[in-house]
């Protein structure tokens, strides 16, 4: 049987360049700032502090850059993560033929809408701080896609990630030549991830769902812990329109005999989890009853936390985040690692409370709530649902004191850009609307027509790059007195705040 062109091929075709000549036209005037020109203006913007490992920058050996970018080639041309079938069977085909190396360490298992990565990162850096090796797999990536694919806390190199791919392609080949259709480019990431902690090897595995769970290609580990972020609409075209159904998909993480840890839930939501949980004799903590945020206070770059968890409560948590989401991720994290050593069920105990103050402090986030640049202030948000911009808005409203905010939106395809818009109408004093390089981006005409329907026309303005939107936005904030306090927000899709975030100089 043919494959389906994917859907979700990054290309610019339809603009003014592709994003790699924007970042190049812009990159090659000034090595040390990112210059992005607009007609006869030029924008220059500092390249901040040096960028952590979080996000890595293409490798330096142009030998090793090529065979990454074959290596991304070739993934590229398999369904992209938008195009699915929803079952496991390719997937557990290829474990299969691998040897199974999924089982080879236990895993926890995060699923839920929104903040599924910043939960994991967390997670990922308490398990750290207690002396265990850890993988974590998380998608999407922000800039490199050796983002989703860490071992101790850092992006595997791209050595390593080409290394990997080679290792694994003659099995994904036999699996292919098998199956009525190839292995998708994500089920391929996924084995990719999962041969590279047995490889390691690892402790434990930090592992965030692609989407849904039941029929997720994640969904082949046994994860010990199931940790269940916020649910909200998302993916409705595959999940379901209602919660109940959205939690229906996603409560299939949970296995016979773990530990459920759930996030605060709709009550139609919590419902259907809780019964599955029971459907499985599975032990349930919940956040606002078995665990939660007792105390939170805004502080200088995040917030000072009070957390308790399972065995008990960990005063003065400085977490380097903005946003009370953020706090309540932390919650779901501790209470998942606690839950991993099995406190709260067979042991009355805490963790060690220095060794969880060292790892939130050194928690990153990329792109979310993220602050890029300043003079203006210019911050990055990878919301793109209504209810992770309703966060994000309340968020940057608490932690920053904007006398004028600017947003920059570059959304996709099929998602809810209506309920997106008016979740940040109440906190942008203009928007400039515009499109990043996927071929599932939003057409920015399109998306300008419902802002003006939210925002009304002279607050709108529609610019198709979106080098040209980031300058365009940032010389609205600059219209205020040098000390006047405007700023930027970009934000509408992982894809845009990654493709920003590179254009403003965090190579």
């Amino acid at each position: 049987m043919s494959e389906p062109r994917p859907s979700d091929r990054h290309d610019a075709s339809d603009s003014d360049g592709t994003f790699e000549e924007i970042v190049d036209e812009a990159t090659q005037r000034d090595p040390d700032l990112a210059v992005i020109e607009a007609g006869s203006r030029t924008l220059r913007t500092q390249s901040g502090p040096p960028q952590s490992e979080a996000v890595p920058a293409r490798p330096a050996d142009p030998e090793t850059d090529r065979a990454l970018r074959a290596v991304e080639e070739e993934l590229a041309g398999r369904w992209g993560e938008t195009k699915l079938e929803p079952s496991v069977t390719r997937i557990a085909a290829l474990m299969d033929v691998l040897g199974e190396p999924q089982r080879a360490y236990p895993s926890v298992h995060i699923t839920g809408t929104n903040g599924k990565t910043s939960t994991a990162r967390m997670i990922e850096a308490l398990f750290g701080a207690l002396d265990l090796r850890t993988g974590r797999y998380t998608s999407p990536h922000v800039q490199s896609i050796t983002e989703r694919i860490s071992l101790d806390g850092a992006p595997v190199s791209a050595e390593r990630f080409i290394e990997t791919y080679e290792e694994i392609k003659p099995y994904v080949e036999m699996v292919d030549s098998r199956q009525p259709y190839r292995l998708s480019f994500f089920e391929v990431m996924t084995g990719m991830a999962y041969a590279a902690f047995a490889d390691a090897p690892v402790d434990v595995a930090v592992v965030e769902v692609g989407m849904g769970g039941t029929w997720d290609a994640t969904n082949v580990i046994d994860g010990s812990v199931a940790v269940v972020t916020p649910i909200a609409l998302d993916h409705t075209d595959r999940l379901g329109t209602t919660p109940a159904e959205i939690a229906g998909e996603k409560s299939g993480v949970i296995k016979p005999g773990a530990t459920v840890i759930l996030a605060q839930q709709p009550v139609e939501a919590a419902q259907v989890l809780l019964k599955k949980a029971v459907e499985a004799d599975a032990t349930v903590a919940r956040e606002g009853m078995e665990f939660g945020v007792v105390s939170r206070e805004v502080a200088v770059g995040g917030q000072l936390l009070t957390l308790r968890g399972l065995g008990g409560e960990y005063e003065d948590v400085f977490l380097p985040l903005y946003g009370a989401h953020q706090a309540h991720n932390a919650a779901v994290a501790l209470a998942a690692v606690e839950a991993f050593f099995g406190i709260g069920k067979e042991q009355a105990r805490t963790l060690d409370a220095e060794a969880v103050r060292k790892a939130f402090l050194s928690v990153l986030s990329p792109g979310r709530l993220e602050v890029v640049r300043s003079s203006p202030t210019v911050v990055l948000d990878a919301a793109h649902n209504p209810a992770g911009a309703r966060a994000t808005a309340e968020g940057i409203t608490e932690a920053f004191s904007f006398s004028r905010l600017i947003g920059v939106v570059g959304a996709s395809e099929g998602k809810d850009v209506r309920g997106l818009l008016e979740a940040f109408e109440p906190i942008f004093a203009e928007v400039v609307v515009t499109r990043n390089s996927s071929s599932r981006a939003m057409d920015a005409d399109e998306l300008a027509a419902v802002a003006v329907e939210v925002f009304g026309q002279d607050r709108v303005q529609v610019e198709p790059r979106l080098d040209d939107a980031l300058e365009a936005a940032i010389t609205l904030a600059e219209e205020e007195a040098e000390y006047a306090g405007a700023g930027v927000l970009v934000t509408g899709s992982v894809i845009t705040v990654g493709e920003a975030r590179l254009l403003l100089g965090r190579h």
